[in-house]
């Protein structure tokens, strides 16, 4: 007699031999045979039930980036499943590999205009590399198994719709799972592509590294390539965490969530090594007429972001690596001091914020104490907005902490999903989330999740009562601000009839003594910072350089955003 095995617990089995430990999502009626599989396979899996579809997919997003292991969730039929696509979004234009399990009604139910019967297929055909429906019991593990595969090797969202019906279903025993046979290789780069590059970084005069993603864990690589050719160091926000901020040639991002010293030498070099990433605003802040050396594993992105002079198809560790053998010393010169002049007048400029007791809060004051009580090898998930700019300007993390975000899709309302996957991701890593007002709102529920699960989570809301991005927006375009100012809440409050520690500040004497709570809680924390509304420095279009603007101009911008001690790369540049 043929040994069979129940077909969703077959699936299950697959995601386990791909090391999956835990998955999100909801229950439904069109999920609840596999439902009954993770209730039979929960010594091996966990399951997580979060309150919103969303914050599952955005949590299997955040999963995968900050782990490199594939990330899953799952929504019931309808309105489960369209709930999904939000986080599906951020993890396919963020390129790390998801897997979504999409409930469906039974076959004899389906094509009759059943009661949430949806054609699901084409919902998801943009944002997945692959799309399937289960179409036989037997093929259930096999098509998961497919999926995983092809969302590892893509870097992007598989989906899965699962009619009901199929999860009941005995099937026969046989080897379902691929993990064992999966392969991962390095592009290794051409040398004579590397060759081609050297002339270019001998005769520049101010050249620069931009790294992305695909330089991480290459510390050792890049720091080498900075100090064998003199070169600052400026990195994809998705990047941050690569280098040290400490380092003394990093001078941070570039764009609007950015660093005054990063666009500045962006703005002024004449060659861009740009390793790993796809900048989107390349076309805006980097210097059109510079050389161009791109670096990447993915052949489609080369040429794509600036005229490129070489490029080079392959691992960026061994690309950076070869390049310093090939390459003669280069000896620090005036554009590398100018640089590091920079960076130390601009960390100089935040810093002298930090203990700033202003009625109404300033937001470094804030991130001196998450300064203060980050552990060494703390994860910081930071939500879209204000909040992002700030995070990247004052968190000075050290390489051995990781950070996250929603890059390229910036949807708000990541922070509290992306601090569930880190801390059960990491359990034994002390995890910060860090949200203004109006993505906390958007997702806050999800406090009961972290509740649930005891995750010692430090929940920490910029309350400014403006969706201050966006309201920056508006003042940038001349328009009316309109639609962007917010009701106040006290979260603090709120998240304690949550069931999490909570704190209001609305002073500055306050926040010590929060933070110093805070750090060995052993639940969720939510502390809600009240902040002066007020906006970061626009590094994007600075009013500071007198070659192009009067005096008054200049003095103006001074005033309206406290710069004191900073002149332009330019200036210091002729010294």
């Amino acid at each position: 007699m043929t040994e069979t095995i129940n077909a969703a617990i077959a699936m299950i089995k697959v995601l386990e031999s791909w090391d999956i430990d835990h998955i999100y999502g909801i229950p439904g009626g069109s999920f609840n045979s596999t439902m009954d599989a993770l209730y039979k396979e929960r010594e091996n899996i966990n399951y997580i039930q979060v309150r919103h579809e969303e914050v599952g997919a955005l949590a299997a997003a955040a999963d995968a980036k900050l782990t490199g292991k594939i990330g899953v969730a799952f929504g019931s039929a309808g309105p489960g499943a369209t709930h999904l696509i939000n986080g599906l979004y951020d993890a396919q234009m963020d390129h790390v590999p998801v897997l979504a399990l999409l409930g469906q009604v039974a076959t004899n139910s389906m094509n009759y205009n059943s009661f949430q019967e949806l054609n699901e297929n084409p919902m998801f055909a943009d944002v997945s590399v692959y799309n399937r429906t289960v179409m036989t019991p037997e093929s259930l593990p096999h098509v998961v198994d497919e999926a995983i595969k092809a969302a590892y090797k893509n870097k992007g969202v598989a989906v899965v719709t699962i009619p009901v019906d199929f999860g009941t279903k005995e099937i026969p025993v046989q080897e379902f799972s691929t993990a064992k046979s999966h392969r991962k290789g390095l592009i290794m780069p051409n040398y004579d592509d590397l060759k081609k590059a050297i002339p270019l970084i001998e005769t520049a005069e101010k050249p620069t590294l931009y790294i992305g993603q695909g330089t991480r864990n290459a510390w050792p690589e890049i720091k080498a390539f900075s100090e064998h050719f003199s070169m600052p160091v400026i990195s994809a926000v998705l990047g941050k965490g690569i280098v040290p901020d400490a380092y003394e040639n990093f001078l941070g991002f570039a764009a609007r969530v950015a660093t005054k010293p990063a666009n500045e030498a962006l703005a002024e070099t004449d060659l861009i090594i740009f390793v790993g990433s796809d900048f989107p605003f390349a076309a805006y802040f980097f210097n059109p007429d510079a050389k161009f050396i791109q670096i990447d594993i993915d052949s489609t992105k080369l040429g794509r972001r600036h005229k490129t002079d070489v490029a080079i198809l392959g691992d960026a560790k061994e690309a950076l690596k070869r390049l310093v053998e090939l390459g003669e010393y280069r000896p620090a010169d005036r554009w590398l001091k100018a640089n590091q002049k920079n960076k130390e007048n601009w960390i100089a400029w935040l810093r002298s914020f930090d203990d700033k007791a202003d009625k109404t809060l300033r937001v470094e004051p804030v991130f001196k104490e998450i300064r203060r009580i980050a552990d060494k090898e703390a994860i910081f998930v930071t939500d879209v907005g204000n909040t992002t700019v700030h995070a990247i300007r004052l968190l000075d993390m050290n390489g051995k902490q990781k950070f996250t975000t929603s890059g390229w899709f910036a949807t708000m309302g990541n922070g509290i999903p992306g601090g569930i996957a880190a801390q059960l991701s990491y359990p034994d890593r002390q995890v910060f989330t860090l949200s203004g007002d109006g993505a906390f709102a958007m997702v806050m529920q999800d406090i009961i999740t972290q509740v649930k699960y005891k995750l010692p989570i430090i929940n920490v809301v910029f309350s400014n009562d403006s969706f201050g991005f966006i309201e920056a927006e508006q003042e940038d375009s001349e328009q009316k601000k309109f639609g962007v100012y917010l009701e106040g809440a006290d979260f603090g409050k709120a998240s304690e009839a949550l069931g999490a520690q909570g704190f209001t500040i609305t002073e500055y004497s306050q926040l010590e003594p929060a933070f110093e709570a805070a750090k060995p809680s052993e639940r969720p924390v939510v502390i809600d910072v009240k902040i002066r509304n007020t906006r970061p420095l626009p590094v994007e279009e600075l009013v500071l350089d007198p070659e192009k603007f009067s005096e008054d101009k200049i003095n103006a911008f001074k005033e309206k955003y406290e710069v004191h001690d900073m002149p332009v790369l330019k200036e210091l540049l002729k010294h």
